[in-house]
C-alpha cells in the first residue's frame, strides 16, 4: 500500500507538467513542419516557372547597348518593348545558343535563395498568425481582415530581410552569360571585390516595400478565399485544384500591386552589369519613366508575370498546404502507434 501511495503521489506531481510539455512538443513540431513545407513549396514553384522568371528579369534589366556583344542572345533587349512574341524569341534564341538547360540558368542561385526564403516566410506566417490570434482572441480561427494582412506583410518582410543578398546574386546570374559568373560563390566574390559588399544590398529598400505589399496581399487573399469557400461550401478543406485557383488569384493580386517596385529592385540589382548607376528608389523611377515611360518602363514584363506569377503562387500555396496536411497525418499516425505499444 505504501509503495502504491508513493507511486500515485509521483504520478500526480508529474501530471500538471504533461500538457505544457505536449504543447511545447506540438509547437516545435509545427515549426519544423512549416519550415519543411515552405522550403518544398518554394523549390517546386520556382523550378516550374524558372525559364519565364529568367525572361522577365532580362526584360526588366533592360541591357545597355555596349553589353550587347557579351549578351548575344539578348541583343535586342536594350530597345525591345516587352511582348509575348519578344519573350518567346528570347527563350528560343537562348535554347538554340546555349541548350535546353540554359533556360534554368540562375535557378541554382534561385534555389539557394528561395528555399530559405519560402521556408522562413511560411513558418513566420504561421507564427505571426498564432501570435496575432492570441492577441485578438482568435486562437485556432481565421484572423480578422487587418491582422490577416499584417501577418502576411510581416512574414514577407522577415524572409526578405534574412535572405536579400541571395536574391541579388540570383538576379545577377539570371541576366549574365556563363563567362561572366561561373557559380554562386564567384558572384559573391566578384561583387565584393569589384563593387563592394554594400552592393549585395543594393535595391533592398524597394524590395522591402514591395514584399510588404506582395506578401501581405497574397496571404490575405489566399486566407480570405479559403474562409469564404468554407462558409459557402461547408467543407473545411478545399480540394487541391481549388487551393491552386485561390493561390493563383492571390499571386495575381499580390504581384500586380508591387510590380513597379519589383522593376526598380531589379534595375538597382543589375546596375553593375548594365552600365547604369541606379542608386535611389525615386532616382531609378524618374530615370525609367524619362527613358521608357510609365507603362513600358515600370510595368515592363507585367504580362509575363500574369502568366508565371499565378502559376508559381498557386503551386506554392497548394504544395505548402498539402505537405502540412501530410506531415500532420504522419505525426498523428506515429503518435497513435506509440500509444498502442
Amino acid at each position: 500500500m505504501g509503495v502504491q501511495h508513493q507511486q500515485a503521489s509521483i504520478a500526480q506531481e508529474e501530471m500538471p507538467h504533461r500538457p505544457s510539455q505536449t504543447k511545447g512538443l506540438n509547437q516545435t513540431q509545427s515549426v519544423i513542419n512549416s519550415l519543411f513545407s515552405g522550403a518544398l513549396s518554394g523549390a517546386v514553384a520556382k523550378t516550374a516557372v524558372a525559364p519565364l522568371d529568367r525572361t522577365k528579369i532580362i526584360f526588366q534589366g533592360r541591357f545597355a547597348p555596349h553589353l550587347n556583344w557579351k549578351l548575344s542572345g539578348f541583343v535586342t533587349m536594350s530597345s525591345a518593348r516587352f511582348s509575348a512574341k519578344e519573350a518567346y524569341k528570347l527563350i528560343y534564341r537562348t535554347y538554340l545558343k546555349d541548350g535546353f538547360f540554359s533556360l534554368w540558368r540562375g535557378n541554382s542561385a534561385t534555389m539557394v535563395r528561395v528555399i530559405p526564403y519560402a521556408s522562413i516566410q511560411f513558418c513566420a506566417h504561421e507564427q505571426y498568425k498564432r501570435l496575432l490570434g492570441t492577441h485578438y482572441g482568435f486562437q485556432e480561427k481565421v484572423l480578422p481582415p487587418f491582422p490577416r494582412l499584417v501577418a502576411g506583410a510581416l512574414a514577407g518582410t522577415t524572409a526578405a530581410m534574412l535572405t536579400y543578398p541571395l536574391d541579388m546574386v540570383r538576379a545577377r546570374m539570371a541576366v549574365t552569360p556563363k563567362e561572366m559568373y561561373s557559380n554562386i560563390v564567384h558572384v559573391f566574390m566578384r561583387i565584393s571585390r569589384e563593387e563592394g559588399l554594400k552592393t549585395l544590398y543594393r535595391g533592398f529598400a524597394p524590395s522591402i516595400l514591395g514584399v510588404m505589399s506582395y506578401a501581405g496581399l497574397s496571404f490575405f487573399t489566399y486566407e480570405t478565399l479559403k474562409k469564404v469557400h468554407a462558409e459557402h461550401s461547408g467543407r473545411l478543406q478545399p480540394y487541391s485544384y481549388e487551393r491552386f485557383v485561390f493561390g493563383a488569384c492571390a499571386g495575381l493580386i499580390g504581384q500586380s500591386s508591387s510590380y513597379p517596385l519589383d522593376v526598380v529592385r531589379r534595375r538597382m540589382q543589375t546596375a553593375g552589369v548594365t552600365g547604369h548607376t541606379y542608386s535611389t528608389i525615386l532616382g531609378t523611377i524618374k530615370e525609367i519613366v524619362a527613358e521608357e515611360g510609365v507603362i513600358r518602363g515600370l510595368y515592363k514584363g507585367l504580362s509575363m508575370n500574369w502568366v508565371k506569377g499565378p502559376i508559381a503562387v498557386g503551386i506554392s500555396f497548394t504544395t505548402f498546404d498539402l505537405t502540412q496536411i501530410l506531415l500532420r497525418k504522419l505525426h498523428q499516425m506515429r503518435h497513435t502507434d506509440q500509444e498502442h505499444r
